[in-house]
């Protein structure tokens, strides 16, 4: 069985209301308003993309990374940007989405169209492109993600504290107002709350107020609710998947036959993970709300995304320099100015082992 059939016998398994693998048909392209904000982010994108490359190109005697992805200097309105668009509508339409990056055995690398394919149309390499030994899509995060956990682990931490406290209170003193009938079965949630199972925990919260003493146990039930619910939030940072983008991946992995994968680059670390593992996260009713999430975000226009924890992926760079730097103001159409950030420089340590574990290579990196 080959790749690509390891995945369509995958897909069959995740529920067609998640996503729906037999309409390849509908696929699009969306784009927002130029902003500050979304000009900083994309320009963070395109240096974690270089920053990947560099690190493999580096690091790597036998293997070569390759610009992929499609992309122009080009914002929403103005001039040349439809074209743009719409050259990359038609080939969603026809091979489906470009990763960002190719990674080509040096033996099979042709020095003659150089680190950079981006440009060359699809139906000039597709037999190049069948080559490679994998796609990357490239994602990055403005996040220091070991000092994001360690904040992570220090308020849960604070909330259990808390929810314990409350729970030897109220059955240190309102343990006889509890034994009523009416009310004993609080008794049960309370003895049942353990550090394993706060993230189970659940209770409507009373309304109690015929005395002063269940108004307080009221109360401190409520405030008990508010750090158990603290507790169960989710809490990761995700790797954030549209739904559309997941059928348009399969859609480039039925036309070439290459292994797709995503590299979720922090400024400290950089996580991996194939869409192969992502496949069997979401196939998984028992990942949700866990591992992943089904959500509709916001930032990507209201689309139905899926989000699954970063750290379900492999750690293959262990540490960032992070890079310089710069304000660039850029004049739009009738005078607008637009205030964004660039990024240039840094360097990332592989874990070589992680990394070519990951992408199934074996041999000398």
């Amino acid at each position: 069985m080959n790749y690509f059939d390891r995945i369509r016998e995958l897909t069959k398994d995740i529920s067609v209301e998640m996503v729906d693998f037999s309409r390849l048909g509908d696929l699009s392209r969306t784009f927002t308003q130029a902003s500050s904000y979304c000009m900083t982010e994309k320009k963070q994108d395109e240096w974690a993309e270089d920053l990947v490359t560099r690190a493999i190109n580096k690091s790597s005697k036998n293997y070569v990374a390759v610009k992929y992805g499609k992309t122009a200097d080009l914002i929403a309105g103005e001039e040349g940007f439809d074209a743009f668009f719409q050259e990359l509508q038609n080939e969603l339409d026809t091979i489906g989405k470009r990763p960002d990056l190719l990674i080509f055995n040096k033996s099979d690398f042709r020095a003659n169209l150089g680190l950079d394919i981006s440009h060359i149309p699809h139906e000039q390499i597709t037999d190049y492109v069948k080559k490679a030994v994998a796609g990357v899509e490239v994602r990055s995060s403005a996040f220091l993600i070991d000092r994001y956990e360690k904040a992570k682990q220090m308020r849960t931490e604070n909330l259990a504290k808390i929810a314990f406290e409350i729970k030897n209170k109220v059955l240190g003193e309102y343990r006889e107002i509890l034994d009523h009938p009416s009310r004993e079965s609080y008794i049960e949630v309370l003895n049942g709350m353990t550090p394993r199972t706060l993230n189970r925990t659940d209770f409507k919260v009373p309304s109690w107020r015929s005395s002063e003493s269940l108004i307080e146990l009221s109360v401190l039930f409520k405030q008990l609710k508010i750090a158990i619910k603290g507790i169960q939030k989710r809490d990761y940072i995700p790797i954030t998947l549209k739904v559309d983008d997941i059928k348009a991946v399969y859609k480039w992995i039925k036309t070439f036959n290459v292994p797709h994968f995503y590299f979720q680059v922090f400024f400290d670390k950089i996580y991996g993970i194939s869409f192969e593992r992502i496949l069997h996260i979401i196939s998984n009713p028992d990942n949700a709300g866990i591992i992943f999430s089904v959500e509709s975000d916001t930032k990507k226009q209201n689309k139905t995304t899926i989000k699954i924890s970063s750290k379900s992926g492999v750690e293959i760079a262990d540490k960032i320099d992070e890079p310089n730097y710069e304000s660039v103001c850029r004049e739009m159409e009738r005078g607008k100015l637009l205030f964004h950030v660039t990024f240039k420089g840094g360097t990332a340590s592989l874990n070589v082992d992680n990394l070519t574990h990951i992408l199934g290579i074996k041999g000398d990196f």
